[in-house]
């Protein structure tokens, strides 16, 4: 791990509300999204969040108070997108880092040039932070694969392939939008078992997946590998991810190919980016189970070993609409961990590329749905209801197999360890409403 001044827990900072405990954007954090008053014309730029501030970096690029690295980044930011940020790469990313943790610092002398530069995060709406090229949605928790596969395949849930590499397909990045996204019930063929023929109607088996989502930052030539050591260099940063999925569609149209209707409706992302380098400290051992096939040369390597897993947990709740006409608050649905997933981040960064294929800043990972070991750690409600055999009983006597038009699903994730500081993502929602096609 590269552990530096910026990850020191005993650091405070003079926005107060940064040093409340449990704050989900404390100076050790300090992640990125694109940003506008409320209601305003003004244009989208980038900010950083601290305490409930957001930092605008336009603002602050104005002042010209930096040099070099520092001001170039800070110009790069003040941009609609961070896409050009985000190709500069990690000397630009950690330079800007540092001077920010430094301005922000109890104690330093850029607060009163500073302070101008702040907005609450009460006044401001948010904006996809990249134009995302390119989206690849990989299948990466062993334990949402096997539940899966059991529902279909009983006695062989895994395919052959499943441990031997990070499997992935090509989703619809047009679809991802940001946190506050509604769409319309998906419409799309479906064939019941005992139909001679299939209907076009209404998803009736619409479903979460909880993910976590990858920014990859700067790319690679095509035709050029990214080894397993060097991915760190290529990652930006992790956002939560709900990549909604019509489960019935997907019965009917994966066969043979990959997800297609089922998939590219809609897909949501929270607007904070959360820095890899913000998450080092939240790195753990990965391992692969002796019995299993060990990974190919390419996919291994000691660090990758030491600390290619990161504990970032995550949370999926429910608010129904009547939920929200009564004021009661979201139901938890499940909680996990992104440790449990089979394969990491720099593992699915070189196998995107052993063949050559380029990435490009702004380029997009979907995690997988990340279900822990534990039957209330699934990350879907396909798991979590059998197949919808078993109804999910919620506080105020609603039942749930699948979603329903008017639900809210949430979002939330953070690390923490003991001794250490909250590094928060924020949350991310989005509302169904009814199909625009009824039967």
């Amino acid at each position: 791990m590269h552990l530096n001044e910026t990850h020191d827990q005993l650091l405070t900072s003079w926005v107060q509300s940064a040093n409340k405990q449990g704050a989900e954007f404390p100076i050790q954090n300090l992640p990125f999204a694109v940003f506008k008053e409320k209601n305003s014309n003004n244009a989208f730029r980038g900010g950083v969040a601290i305490g409930d501030q957001v930092i605008d970096l336009k603002a602050l690029a104005a002042k010209n108070l930096f040099h070099a690295d520092v001001q170039q980044a800070l110009d790069a930011c003040a941009l609609p997108t961070l896409n050009e940020f985000m190709a500069m790469g990690t000397e630009y990313w950690s330079a800007l880092r540092l001077a920010l943790s430094r301005a922000l610092r109890e104690g330093s002398d850029r607060q009163s040039e500073i302070e101008s530069c702040l907005i609450s995060q009460t006044n401001v709406e948010y904006d996809l932070p990249c134009v995302i090229g390119d989206y690849t949605d990989f299948y990466t928790s062993i334990y949402h694969a096997t539940s899966v596969g059991k529902l279909f395949r009983p006695d062989n849930p895994l395919l052959p392939n499943y441990k031997w590499i990070p499997i992935g397909y090509h989703g619809r990045s047009s679809s991802i939008e940001v946190s506050g996204q509604t769409f319309h019930r998906p419409v799309g063929q479906t064939k019941a078992p005992d139909a001679i023929e299939p209907s076009l109607g209404p998803c009736k088996r619409l479903d979460y997946e909880l993910e976590l989502g990858i920014y990859i930052g700067k790319g690679n030539d095509l035709g050029d590998a990214i080894a397993i050591n060097e991915a760190d260099n290529h990652v930006f940063g992790y956002c939560l991810f709900n990549d909604w999925s019509a489960r019935d569609l997907q019965a009917w149209e994966y066969q043979p190919l990959g997800p297609f209707l089922a998939k590219n409706f809609a897909s949501t992302v929270s607007p904070w980016i959360v820095t890899n380098e913000a998450l080092e400290p939240y790195r753990v051992a990965w391992s692969r189970d002796e019995n299993d096939p060990q990974p190919m040369p390419y996919l291994e390597s000691d660090k990758n070993r030491a600390f290619g897993a990161i504990d970032i947990k995550l949370e999926v709740l429910i608010e129904s609409e009547q939920m929200r006409a009564d004021n009661l608050p979201p139901y938890s649905l499940s909680k996990s961990s992104f440790k449990h997933s089979y394969w990491t981040v720099a593992q699915m960064v070189a196998h995107h590329t052993v063949n050559g294929c380029n990435l490009k800043a702004g380029d997009f990972f979907g995690s997988g749905t990340q279900s822990g070991p534990k039957p209330e750690e699934a990350g879907s409600l396909l798991e979590l209801s059998n197949g919808g055999k078993q109804q999910i009983q919620l506080p105020n006597g609603e039942q749930r197999t699948f979603l329903q038009d008017g639900d809210n699903v949430i979002m939330r994730g953070f690390c923490q360890k003991e001794g250490g500081v909250r590094i928060g993502f924020g949350e991310v929602s989005s509302l169904i409403l009814p199909a625009k096609v009824q039967p």
